[in-house]
């Protein structure tokens, strides 16, 4: 039985180092796990409690939250936007978080990395990812990290599927990820 990770990226740059490095987790998912790659998250709009009515949920909102149902565990890849969250993740969340203590995101392992340019790699935005996720209902897995510093110049030439030591790095959450989404979680 394979353990299905959804993986949310929160720039929507074609080009962005954090999309490169969900592409890494896609590409070096050991036997066992598939990590998918969420596609839309431009075209969610922004939650609304009036629009999030049962039965008329925006159509792009509705093929997150069945992405996300049928996902075992979450692979949230932040970048660091005015030193926090970018909007198009926070927003995925928000839309997860529903209905309150029901939704998709509620109980599953949660971990968050990323990449940003200054020297930090994003971390101050992967916590606020952690803090929302957490919120929100998924189990955050707090001791897998991965922030990486200087993100424009130590991948200018080179994907971070092809960076040993990132590639390592992304195999090593993706499998302790893997081995979280299989054991029994208490809501």
């Amino acid at each position: 039985m394979s353990v299905r990770i959804l993986a949310l990226v929160g720039s929507l740059r074609a080009g962005s180092h954090n999309r490169q490095l969900a592409e890494a987790a896609v590409k070096l998912a050991p036997e066992g796990a598939e990590v998918v790659l969420y596609e839309g998250l431009a075209d969610i709009p922004f939650y609304n409690e009036d629009i999030d009515v049962e039965g008329d949920v925006p159509a792009a909102a509705a093929k997150l939250r069945e992405a996300a149902g049928g996902a075992d565990a979450f692979l949230l890849f932040s970048p660091e936007y005015n030193g926090t969250i970018p909007a198009v993740l926070k927003n995925a969340i928000d839309w997860l978080s529903r209905p309150f203590g029901a939704g998709a995101l509620t109980g599953k392992p949660v971990a968050v990395i990323g990449t940003a340019y200054g020297q930090f790699g994003g971390v101050w935005a992967q916590d606020e990812t952690r803090k929302a996720a957490g919120i929100a209902g998924g189990k955050v897995i707090e001791d897998i990290k991965l922030s990486i510093p200087g993100s424009v110049v130590r991948f200018a030439e080179t994907h971070p599927a092809d960076d040993a030591e990132v590639a390592a790095q992304v195999t090593d959450v993706v499998t302790r990820l893997q081995g979280l989404a299989g054991e029994p979680v208490a809501v």
